[in-house]
């Protein structure tokens, strides 16, 4: 394939001799952004507590941006974050598209967490815990997900506002994170869109405006 820029478009060829991007700023790019943006939920969010495994990492951020979540926070402890897995220069990666905030500590991810208004319900089998399809997820929540041997530390089942499980038939009693993970926020969008939560957009106009800047960037 020649690198001429034959046939592409005036407002898309390169300056100065530089190829022309993988993803050019096409009209129907940035009304696919614009849409996918307009469906962005500020008030969903997830807590990745030492999840070591990059494939797990990178599932969940498919995850999220799947369901429209925009920020996801990270607390790594006693664990190696998987770099690789949070790394947005993948092109095919989701985390491209998902805030990444790293905390030292699950307090102080929790403290943040609840200064934005948000509930926060730590995954864990606990006797207390409750099944996920009796939790209200429209309103503002913050899913927590723990190591792939260890659950969630005790810090953060402590110093959340529920533990929440998913219901299960079988002999084993858990899923793995990220599928776990995606069962959780397949039914917080189920319940978001009965209520009506991806018509209207969360996002104030300034707030759009700027990562609709920054994505066509990308």
């Amino acid at each position: 394939m020649s690198d001429s820029g034959e046939g592409i478009p005036p407002d898309q060829l390169p300056e100065h001799g530089r190829k022309p991007t993988r993803w050019p700023r096409t009209t129907r790019r940035q009304e696919r952004i614009r849409e996918v943006l307009s469906r962005r939920q500020q008030s969903l969010t997830v807590v990745l507590e030492d999840v070591h495994d990059p494939h797990n990492a990178s599932a969940v951020l498919r995850s999220c941006d799947g369901v429209g979540v925009m920020d996801v926070h990270l607390v790594y402890v006693h664990e190696v974050p998987p770099r690789r897995a949070f790394a947005r220069t993948t092109s095919a990666s989701a985390a491209k598209w998902i805030r990444t905030h790293h905390h030292e500590s699950i307090e102080q991810c929790y403290t943040m967490l609840r200064e934005q208004g948000m509930a926060i319900y730590a995954t864990a089998l606990t006797d207390e815990s409750i099944e996920l399809y009796d939790v209200d997820l429209v309103r503002p929540a913050a899913l927590v997900f723990g190591n792939e041997h260890r659950g969630v530390s005790p810090e953060a089942v402590a110093g959340a506002d529920a533990t929440v499980r998913i219901p299960m038939q079988g002999m084993v009693e858990s899923l793995n994170i990220s599928v776990a993970c995606a069962v959780t926020l397949y039914e917080a969008m189920r319940q978001r869109i009965v209520a009506g939560r991806y018509t209207e957009p969360e996002l104030p106009v300034d707030a759009l405006e700027t990562l609709e800047a920054e994505w066509l960037r990308k």
